[in-house]
């Protein structure tokens, strides 16, 4: 080949390959933006440690939000057994109290009708020789009547200061059984035992001895020696047949516990 020939040539190859690399060009432009973009699509480890910790703490609340939820249910659960319980209190303090007010008025109704039948007056009564029978009876009425009146605190000062005034007297045996009564409703069992005890020991022929004895078995059921009740409210059946207290004595002795000690 001639020189001006190659020269040609050389020259056309030139402008080929000039060509050539100005079409490549914008290719790779176009490959370079993808491997800059697969490069900046790549997470970065901080980032994934950070939604790490979002999600463990998202985790984390849930868990202390559903242990709040069993924890509040329990609570509610407990308050709610808490008020049963108190609901069944209340209950058995209104059963109880219905049946203190039962007993009370039960109380007062045995000692009105027992006040019903008035005491001797003193013209029937055998009345020591010099014994002071007017000071006696006055003190007896005037207490008495503060039994009646219900005015129990009174009826029994009145009564104890009369039966340390005359405890011979001719009222001696009515005023410690009525004292008794007295002590037996405001439910001073212990000093109304003592009364109606003095009464058969000291008076065992008085006329209030078969009503001694009946509250005395009153008074010892009360006392819980529901035993001592049984066997008192006994003798009195046996001892006076025929009376209001044998009557009341055997209706008593139906309704104790058979069972009770």
């Amino acid at each position: 080949m001639s020189p001006p020939t190659r020269r040609i040539a050389v020259s056309r190859l030139s402008t080929s390959t000039e060509r050539a690399r100005r079409a490549l060009l914008p290719l790779a432009c176009v490959a370079s933006l993808l491997a800059g973009c697969a490069t900046t699509a790549e997470p970065d480890p901080t980032l994934r440690r950070l939604d790490d910790l979002d999600a463990r703490v998202g985790r984390i609340d849930r868990i202390v939000e559903n242990q709040s939820l069993v924890q509040l249910a329990q609570r509610v659960d407990a308050l709610q057994n808490d008020v049963r319980t108190l609901n069944g209190r209340i209950e058995e303090l209104q059963n109880a109290n219905e049946g203190l007010r039962k007993q009370q008025r039960d109380l007062y109704a045995d000692l009105d009708q027992r006040l019903k039948a008035p005491a001797p007056p003193a013209a029937e009564v055998a009345v020591p020789a010099g014994g002071p029978v007017g000071d006696e009876q006055g003190q007896y009425n005037r207490a008495f009547d503060s039994l009646k009146a219900g005015d129990y605190p009174a009826a029994v000062n009145a009564f104890r200061q009369l039966a340390a005034s005359f405890p011979t007297g001719a009222l001696a045996d009515n005023t410690q059984y009525w004292l008794g009564e007295a002590y037996y409703v405001t439910r001073d069992y212990d000093h109304a035992a003592a009364c109606f005890e003095r009464v058969l020991a000291t008076w065992p022929n008085s006329r209030k001895a078969p009503d001694a004895l009946l509250k005395l078995g009153y008074t010892q059921f009360e006392q819980k020696r529901v035993s001592a009740a049984r066997a008192t409210l006994a003798q009195v059946v046996s001892r006076h047949p025929g009376t209001d207290a044998a009557r009341l004595a055997a209706e008593r002795l139906q309704k104790l516990p058979a069972d009770a000690r």
